[in-house]
């Protein structure tokens, strides 16, 4: 997982599973199982991790969205209640991307 602090280029759907299936989902589960009270020291540690982890998370999926070829913008169509989580988790989880080049860069498989 190189370049998560730039909007630029393309990743694969095993790229984008990886990040928020196994690295998003262990600190959700930390937080989770830690059963700490929101005023707990845990709590600030895990809200602070949150921050930066959400903010690659949106890069993340600006990307995966640059391999459908579309443009990044559409990572706003999670503001939309409960449709717009599912649209992103079909489109960006379920659906290849581009073959070969793009307009945001060259096919991150190397076909």
């Amino acid at each position: 997982m190189r370049d998560l602090l730039t909007t630029n280029g393309r990743i694969t759907r095993a790229t984008y599973w990886k990040f928020f299936g196994v690295f998003y989902g262990l600190i959700i589960l930390l937080a989770f199982v830690s059963g700490e009270r929101p005023s707990g020291g845990l709590s600030l540690v895990v809200g602070l991790v949150f921050i930066p982890l959400g903010l690659i998370g949106i890069i993340v999926q600006i990307k995966r969205w640059h391999d459908r070829d579309k443009a990044g913008w559409w990572v706003l169509i999670n503001l939309v209640p409960c449709i717009g989580a599912l649209w992103t988790l079909i489109e960006c989880g379920f659906l290849p991307g581009t073959p070969g080049d793009n307009r945001f860069g060259p096919d991150p498989r190397g076909e």
